[in-house]
């Protein structure tokens, strides 16, 4: 991958004038064909780069191969003319070695540094003495940058027996600094490509890692949102269900002994089931599309909708006591539905478990920025022991207890005096400073 890859994930690209500029969003599409290219072929860059180099400064050494007797004389320097043969192998030795720059950029660097001072040893110079450089860069973008020290005292070595050999024609001091800007401007581009390959990689990394967690947070959500739709559900289907049964069981024993008890259970029975029904409906309407036009539903139930409740238990049997003391009007309407499904929930588990031969206090106060629901019953009557849920925990009494977490609240259940049952629940109404960030 090149510094390029990504161009429009680095921040800086939107400040940057020459980002929007079409020359270099051209260039920035030519340089991503090339780097798909690359990573299916790699070799045809490498062999490219060769054939590059070969072109440009090994051709022209050819060229003048054959320009003079036993020395050649350039711009004030005089050296050996080797034979064609010797020519082709060291120009092949500091070339051949740059098809695995990027897959052993260190030992492709010892190769050529081998090459080029045996090649200056012998007072030969050769326009191919760039491939030195390419070299170098490979190994500071490639390689591993323990290795770059070595590499970089290796140049110094280098430079030192260059700057000797042209001594005569130039200082030495202008022959290092030459050579040395040389080798500090392939390590520079190395090291700049370097870190910009990294960047890039690690916005990448950054982007993937953001999309991991954006699925986990949607599935989590979508998993909190069916725990909520369930709970309700529950809670709707759960309690009217126990109420129709038990009222459809009196009903039919009082068919015959009293005819109107029985008509008086069948209505209660519609009722219920009308109710239950129109909150299945409410719940489903929640679940739809937010524009789809559908028929108005009613609200929430809150502590106000307690009294009709109660009534409905105390038709199927059970003698509900209900009182209530505090502003509980005024609480908001998430801590009223709480309260109701709490309470809800409570009396369906004493009709499921006491039976309809039971007395159940129901109590909700609200005083010091708590509200406290308190349900307890005497249990089925001439039993010793409550049947209820004490060593199973369901749905219901985990779902009271999520509910009133949402509060910072909590729920306790155990037996009562005697065979009975006590639920009570305990409501923080204190708003949270911090705003749930802790």
């Amino acid at each position: 991958m090149s510094d390029h890859d990504t161009i429009a994930a680095d921040p800086a690209a939107g400040t940057d004038p020459l980002s929007g500029h079409p020359v270099i969003a051209r260039l920035a599409r030519i340089g991503q064909r090339v780097r798909q290219a690359d990573r299916a072929h790699p070799w045809v860059l490498d062999t490219g780069v060769v054939a590059a180099v070969f072109l440009l400064f090994c051709i022209p050494d050819l060229i003048h191969l054959h320009g003079g007797g036993e020395g050649m004389r350039e711009h004030r320097f005089t050296f050996t003319r080797l034979p064609l043969p010797a020519t082709l192998a060291l120009q092949a030795g500091l070339l051949l070695p740059l098809l695995w720059r990027r897959r052993r950029p260190a030992a492709a660097f010892a190769v050529i540094m081998t090459v080029f001072v045996l090649q200056w040893s012998l007072d030969v110079a050769l326009r191919a003495d760039v491939a030195l450089l390419v070299a170098l860069y490979s190994l500071t973008l490639h390689g591993s940058l323990r290795r770059l020290a070595w590499a970089c005292g290796a140049m110094a070595g280098a430079a030192a027996v260059v700057a000797t050999e042209l001594s005569g024609g130039v200082p030495v001091g202008d022959a290092l600094f030459f050579l040395f800007a040389a080798a500090t401007a392939a390590v520079a581009l190395g090291i700049a490509v370097r870190i910009r390959r990294a960047q890039l990689a690690g916005l990448r990394e950054r982007a993937a890692r953001l999309e991991i967690e954006r699925d986990q947070r949607s599935r989590l959500a979508t998993a909190t949102e069916r725990a909520r739709v369930a709970r309700e559900m529950h809670d709707i289907i759960g309690h009217n269900l126990s109420v129709i049964v038990t009222l459809a069981d009196g009903g039919a024993y009082a068919a015959e002994a009293a005819p109107e008890r029985g008509r008086e259970a069948l209505l209660l029975i519609g009722e219920t089931s009308r109710q239950a029904l129109g909150e299945l409906r409410r719940m489903l309407g929640v679940l739809r599309d937010q524009n789809e036009q559908g028929p108005a539903f009613t609200p929430q139930p809150g502590i106000a909708d307690l009294d009709g409740l109660c009534a409905r238990i105390r038709a199927a049997g059970p003698e509900v006591t209900y009182t209530a003391a505090g502003e509980l009007d005024r609480l908001d309407r998430g801590v009223q539905l709480m309260a109701y499904r709490i309470v809800q929930e409570a009396l369906t588990n004493t009709l499921k478990h006491a039976g309809p031969d039971t007395r159940v206090h129901v109590t909700l106060l609200a005083d010091a920025g708590r509200l406290r629901v308190r349900v307890q019953d005497s249990g089925p009557p001439g039993a010793t022991a409550r049947p209820g849920p004490a060593t199973e925990e369901g749905h219901g009494l985990a779902g009271m207890r999520e509910r009133a977490a949402l509060y910072g609240g909590t729920v306790t259940a155990g037996p009562g005096p005697g065979a009975g049952w006590t639920v009570e629940a305990v409501l923080d109404l204190t708003p949270d400073p911090t705003g749930g960030l802790t």
